[in-house]
């Protein structure tokens, strides 16, 4: 399936979809609304409020907030995930050693957290990215681990009989094998890191989108809080896409996979 045809179908969906939302909120179906406007709004109604906020400028502090605090969550907690993963998959001592823990908290709901890193942190940036870390770190790490492990021993076999230090080692062996997992995780994570800086916000903040979210739920807005989880899904979807685009520049190496024509 070409790009264009992929492209075309995706934006097909999207279409048919919200062309569902606006006919079943609108006009009733054996006398009844499928879809009542008071708690579903309408597709009208949400991009009415989507254009509002962007004409009169007051989306972009909460935007620029939700960046902020998303990316330094991504950041702080694909680095740390890496950081760990690479050793505890270098030190199987030491991994078998925290395991247990390393279990024990991944176990532990976010959700929970966040009134803690509030108490801890204050209302401000660093409580939400606390527990946007917490989400992306295990992600990482879980996939960097798995990934330095997958490395054949036949590879590495072969690469001590050449003479590589533990360094090359690391470039040329198990750095390539942990890149396409660590990639697929932060493609993962990146969602997460906007899930932990928006649901902060929700809980307690005086601006981002997920502020404007609760403000909206406060009032029985349905339209605002629609327009806050599009405004919020399209913004997971353009960091997304900045992810893919260092992917390809940092995986060119890899081939690419052959479509099968059946």
């Amino acid at each position: 399936m070409s790009k264009v045809i992929l492209l075309l179908l995706q934006v097909l969906v999207a279409i048919v979809s919200i062309a569902a939302w606006q006919v079943f909120s609108t006009y009733p179906v054996f006398g009844k609304l499928l879809l009542p406007p008071f708690f579903f709004s309408n597709p009208v109604d949400v991009a009415n409020q989507i254009v509002a906020w962007f004409a009169s400028g007051v989306i972009w502090k909460h935007l620029l907030v939700t960046l902020t605090e998303s990316v330094l969550a991504f950041v702080i907690g694909s680095v740390g995930g890496v950081l760990v993963g690479f050793w505890f998959a270098r030190q199987p001592r030491t991994a078998a050693v925290f395991d247990p823990y390393v279990k024990m908290a991944n176990a532990l709901p976010r959700v929970v957290l966040a009134p803690i890193f509030t108490l801890w942190l204050g209302l401000g940036i660093w409580s939400k990215v606390a527990l946007g870390v917490t989400l992306v770190f295990f992600i990482v790490f879980f996939n960097v681990y798995q990934g330095v492990k997958e490395v054949s021993p036949t590879v590495l076999a072969n690469a001590r009989m050449l003479g590589m230090s533990e360094r090359q080692l690391m470039r040329h062996v198990y750095w390539p094998s942990a890149l396409s997992w660590m990639f697929s995780s932060l493609h993962t994570s990146v969602g997460f890191a906007v899930v932990g800086a928006v649901v902060g916000e929700y809980l307690g903040s005086a601006a981002g989108l997920g502020y404007l979210i609760q403000q909206a739920e406060g009032v029985f807005d349905v339209a605002g809080v629609f327009a806050g989880m599009f405004v919020l899904a399209a913004f997971v979807i353009v960091i997304d896409i900045a992810v893919t685009m260092i992917e390809r520049r940092l995986l060119v190496w890899r081939p690419v996979a052959a479509e099968s024509h059946g």
